[in-house]
Formats: C-alpha cells, structure tokens, sequence
C-alpha cells in the first residue's frame, strides 16, 4: 500500500469523515488539526490535474510537503512528491496542479488565506474559522458528529 493511502486513510478516520471535503471544482480537503485561537489549520489537500490555485495571499507562513502528484508554482517550478515548500507570511503566489495523477500536498496554514484580484484586492478571505464551518458543514451533511480536531 502506498504511504499516501495509509496517510489519507488514517486522516480520514481521525476526522470521522469517509468522504473528502469538497472546495470547488477538481478541489477537496481533509482537515487534520485546527491550530490554537484560530491561529490556522492543518490540512490534506487534493487537486485533479489541471486545477489551479489563483492568484492569493498568506497572512502567516505556509508549510507544504508534496505527497503524491506534481505542481508549477507562478515561478516555473515544478514541485514533485517528497518536495518541500515554506512560503513567508506575506507571500503572493499562484499555482497548478498537472501531471497525470492527482495532487496530494499535506499543508499548515498559519494567519489567513486571502485570494486576490486587479490589483490585489481581497476578494476572498479564508480564515481557521472557516474551516472548521467547513468540515461541521461537511459533517452535517454526510451525517456525522464532528470530531475535536483541535
């Protein structure tokens, strides 16, 4: 067995959830740890190839270690499985999925996401908070008691 199975199914029993979080098209995540006072999240985060992440903003550092699949960062890089990303607080950047298999990228997210438009409005602000609506949502709908992931 792959260790990305073993690491999505033990996730998944952690959450309760038997099912991924949908977030958009060709975009799923599975919650790991809600990070104290809201500070930020960890997470699993899957992507189909050929989805891309807009143009966006972090208010607190990012941690992201690539298990499965391949992504291009808006500088060219390609990012494979076993790689390693910290992105700064502050950091603007883009990015996408591609290859032939989907990504698999375990991330800790401190601060907020921001996702950006001309010139780099906020239209969209991703909060702890909002994660955690997120999975209760997501456990409301498929009939499950959210377990404390904090």
């Amino acid at each position: 067995m792959k260790l990305e199975t073993v690491l999505v199914d033990t996730a998944m029993r952690r959450a309760g959830l038997c099912t991924w979080i949908p977030e958009g098209e060709g975009k799923w995540s599975l919650p790991l740890q809600f990070l104290p006072d809201g500070s930020g999240w960890v997470e699993l985060m899957r992507l189909k190839p050929g989805t891309r992440l807009g143009l966006h903003r972090h208010t607190g550092e990012v941690h992201a270690l690539t298990l499965a699949g391949q992504r291009r960062l808006n500088d060219g890089r390609i990012v494979r499985a076993g790689d390693y990303i910290f992105e700064p607080a502050g950091n603007v950047d883009w990015w996408e999925a591609i290859g032939h298999e989907d990504l698999l990228v375990h991330v800790v997210v401190k601060g907020s996401v921001e996702y950006l438009g001309a010139h780099h409005s906020v239209l969209q602000r991703i909060t702890a908070a909002d994660r955690v609506a997120d999975y209760h949502q997501h456990c409301a709908v498929i009939g499950v008691k959210p377990n404390k992931l904090a």
